[in-house]
């Protein structure tokens, strides 16, 4: 496997010197966060889609640096019932349409959440009682999302984009891996997850037996972390509203690797990746609040960089015949 990094990491950096950063620290790929939730500080998507010389020389930049591109990333919510959907999937689709121009395969992109009906925000469903919510529930997936999804499986394929991302989130329609299964029989395998394993950690989830329910249907991969503050979750559980700048009483926060799960955690979620084939970029997304980011990028690359195997297993079964 290779390492990575989502290009937010260093949000903070030029173009440049996140380029420089990123080959400094010894990564193989970088993802370009393109809009919707990110602020899309080193990717200009509307010069690039109106420019093949600008695209040419982005795609050189990156290259002169020792760098290749492991995605696009559209991340939002495409299907919010307001002005804000809108945005969201005229990015998301400019996004395909970029990929396909500069001969990238994967965007990641989160699944979206609608509202009920006639509503003008999102609703996330996450009870089955009182009974209105399972109508919610059964309105946003078969009048909103899986038509949605249908015409952006049609879009992908039209710009040559062969594996579309989704990031189980919370707040979002798909979130687990019973709710992502749902998506995936009702639009094909273009879809796929990029897999963030701190999302699920607060969630309550095991990452590790996910990895192996999941298998080949997993397409990318994020490397980051998730603490989870026992005292606090035992009082509020892990449903939390607190900002994240107050990490101290939050019942979890988003953490450097190795800060909330230990080395040998994140040897294992390297080794079941490898058991079930994925053998592709750990792309890291630093959003950690009290660790700088300078700081953070490289603690999570030295630690990666020693749960990584090296090359590929040459073990064969004795011939006892």
């Amino acid at each position: 496997m290779k390492i990575g990094m989502v290009t937010d990491s260093l949000g903070h950096l030029s173009q440049d010197e996140m380029l420089r950063a990123a080959a400094e620290l010894g990564l193989s790929h970088v993802e370009f966060g393109c809009g919707n939730w990110s602020s899309a500080p080193h990717i200009d998507l509307k010069g690039l889609l109106a420019s093949g010389d600008a695209r040419r020389n982005f795609l050189a930049k990156v290259a002169d640096h020792g760098l290749a591109i492991s995605a696009l990333n559209a991340s939002g919510n495409p299907l919010h019932p307001g002005q804000s959907g809108a945005d969201h999937q005229a990015c998301a689709d400019a996004t395909l349409e970029l990929a396909g121009l500069l001969n990238i395969d994967r965007v990641v992109m989160m699944s979206g959440l609608p509202g009920g009906p006639g509503d003008s925000w999102p609703n996330w469903i996450t009870v089955a009682w009182p009974p209105f919510c399972s109508q919610i529930l059964e309105y946003q997936w078969n009048e909103v999302a899986i038509p949605w999804w249908k015409q952006r499986v049609k879009n992908a394929r039209e710009h040559g984009v062969s594996r579309l991302c989704i990031e189980f989130h919370g707040g979002q329609l798909v979130y687990n891996v019973p709710s992502f299964w749902r998506l995936r029989e009702a639009v094909g395998e273009t879809v796929g997850v990029n897999f963030d394993p701190s999302h699920l950690l607060w969630m309550g989830a095991d990452p590790l037996a996910c990895i192996h329910e999941l298998g080949e249907a997993i397409y990318h991969v994020h490397a980051k972390d998730t603490f989870v503050n026992a005292r606090q979750t035992a009082l509020s559980s892990r449903l939390e509203t607190l900002h994240p700048v107050s990490s101290r009483e939050r019942a979890w926060n988003y953490v450097t690797l190795g800060y909330g799960q230990d080395e040998q955690w994140w040897k294992q979620f390297c080794y079941h990746l490898r058991q079930v084939g994925y053998d592709d970029v750990l792309s890291i997304e630093h959003e950690d609040v009290v660790l700088a980011r300078d700081e953070g990028m490289r603690k999570s690359v030295a630690l990666l960089e020693r749960c990584l195997a090296d090359a590929p297993s040459d073990y064969r079964l004795p011939d006892i015949g």
